[in-house]
């Protein structure tokens, strides 16, 4: 009796095992192809922190249990190691330094959503307004690339441009996208460097203004060319981060709960995999080394990020350590935002500075041009 539930229990361990490694195989196959005719693919590539955790505990399980069942996981895991290396990065940084050499070029990139309060008042959300802009002060960067930028010209609203233009960064570019009222937001390139070209490619948008922005610096009597961009988001509402909490809670109305996201993710899958389309295109046109930045609302284990970043340097995977999570909310797996930059460049440190104050992390990397 004894032995056949053994079986039993064998049997059930090698299935999951089974299944774990098939959904794992294909979560390594969601980078490589467009989710506009593979989208259930790319609920894989999202699921990859889960199922590699999967196979790794199965792994570990079959060497302790009986280890000629290890290859289950051990095959998958060696044939997908190309989505292991961009999700976790095994470098050790270090403490950041923050004396800057001086052919070192400092960019910053954060999603500073908006600097969380419009309205020029002395409330919570105008003390975390003044929060950030310290950070931001304090890093000393050359560059700086925001995203949900907002900015405006009423007297009672926040006129985010100047105020940073006062910081240091007397060169900028925006995106300028009307909100209304004398209010504007996009993304935006902040520069100690004069600006002497730039550029915008706003996308086919099924509904926020999204937009590529490029600027040229002069650096070093080089040219070098800086991106930045906000791909489509998922637009998830109060009502879906409630479905997603009675979920986590496990609700009776699990299938209810699960369809309007289901439905924007899969929408998001799709308009992100056509940016990065775009901006590989536009990017690829650079004649100038250059550094692209930007929340991509999409983890590494994407087709968005693998066609974005192309040859380019990760420079969390060079010189940062662990998952590097950006995004504050839904996961502890979230890196959505990303500084990438050409070979040209040499990327000499990384930082990612984990404060709430907006729902992204603030990124802070230092390159030199070889």
């Amino acid at each position: 009796m004894a032995g056949n539930y053994s079986k039993i229990v064998r049997r059930v361990f090698i299935s999951l095992n089974v299944f774990s490694a098939v959904v794992f195989m294909l979560a390594t196959l969601a980078p490589y192809l467009n989710p506009v005719t593979w989208w259930p693919l790319s609920f894989a590539g999202l699921g990859f922190p889960i199922v590699f955790t999967l196979c790794v505990l199965f792994l570990l399980f079959w060497i302790i249990v009986k280890p000629k069942y290890l290859l289950i996981s051990l095959v998958p895991l060696l044939i997908g190691w190309k989505g292991i290396a961009v999700f976790f990065a095994i470098q050790s940084p270090g403490k950041f330094n923050y004396e800057k050499g001086p052919k070192t070029l400092r960019v910053v990139s954060w999603n500073v959503a908006r600097f969380v309060e419009l309205n020029r008042n002395n409330n919570v959300g105008s003390q975390t307004r003044l929060k950030m802009l310290g950070l931001l002060k304090a890093q000393n960067a050359d560059v700086l690339c925001l995203q949900e930028f907002y900015h405006a010209t009423d007297k009672h609203l926040y006129n985010n441009i100047d105020t940073i233009k006062a910081m240091g960064y007397p060169y900028y570019y925006y995106s300028w996208d009307g909100d209304g009222g004398n209010q504007w937001f996009g993304q935006a390139i902040f520069s100690r460097y004069p600006i002497i070209d730039s550029g915008i490619v706003r996308y086919p948008r099924p509904g926020i203004p999204e937009a590529l922005i490029s600027a040229d610096i002069l650096f070093q009597k080089d040219t070098i060319r800086i991106h930045t961009t906000h791909l489509q988001s998922v637009q998830f509402k109060k009502e879906d981060y409630k479905s997603l909490q009675e979920i986590k809670d496990r609700d009776d109305s699990l299938l209810q709960n699960s369809k309007s996201i289901f439905s924007k993710l899969k929408r998001g899958f799709i308009h992100r995999a056509q940016q990065a389309n775009i901006v590989k295109q536009i990017t690829g046109n650079s004649p100038h080394p250059y550094i692209m930045t930007g929340d991509f609302n999409d983890v590494p284990n994407t087709y968005t990020y693998f066609t974005i970043r192309g040859k380019l340097q990760d420079a969390f995977l060079q010189q940062g350590f662990g998952i590097g999570r950006t995004y504050s909310g839904i996961s502890p797996t979230l890196r959505i935002d990303y500084i990438l930059a050409t070979p040209h460049f040499s990327v000499n440190q990384f930082n990612r500075i984990v404060k709430n104050y907006s729902d992204h992390y603030m990124l802070v990397a230092d390159l030199a041009l070889r």
